[in-house]
């Protein structure tokens, strides 16, 4: 209301419901928050090195959004209650861990890890690890 000078009733007005306003909200918070991460993300780097990068962003950069990482803050207020919202979130982690999942796998095919690493699991960890650490 105050980034638009619009009244409650005048923002609402351009959504069918108050779940989809915070499906919108939640795709913008992420989208800035993703393209955050990517800040400093060197797309000639390894594998290794873009690994390092995203992480070291998550951690020496504050999210742009208030109140930490989309992902984990819409996670826990919508566990129950908005299933809109619920699907985006899970879609946007699917996301994150496919591309962590696709840098660790290219990775291993360049011989850059070993080959009996698991790119799902190493995605899973560092996903699990930077998102409970915010908790």
């Amino acid at each position: 209301m105050e980034a638009t000078g619009l009244k409650k009733g005048g923002i609402y007005r351009h959504f069918s419901s108050k779940e989809e306003l915070a499906a919108e909200v939640f795709d913008y918070t992420w989208e800035a928050a993703w393209r955050a991460r990517l800040v400093h993300v060197d797309d000639k780097a390894n594998g290794i090195e873009k690994l390092k990068q995203l992480i070291a962003n998550f951690i020496d950069h504050r999210s742009p959004v208030a109140g930490g990482c989309p992902i984990l803050s819409t996670a826990v207020d919508a566990d129950d209650g908005n299933a809109v919202l619920r699907a985006r979130v899970a879609k946007a982690l699917r996301f994150w861990l496919r591309r962590l999942q696709a840098i660790v796998q290219g990775a291993k095919e360049r011989g850059e890890t070993r080959p009996e690493v698991d790119a799902r699991a190493v995605a899973t960890l560092i996903v699990a690890s930077l998102e409970g650490a915010l908790m």
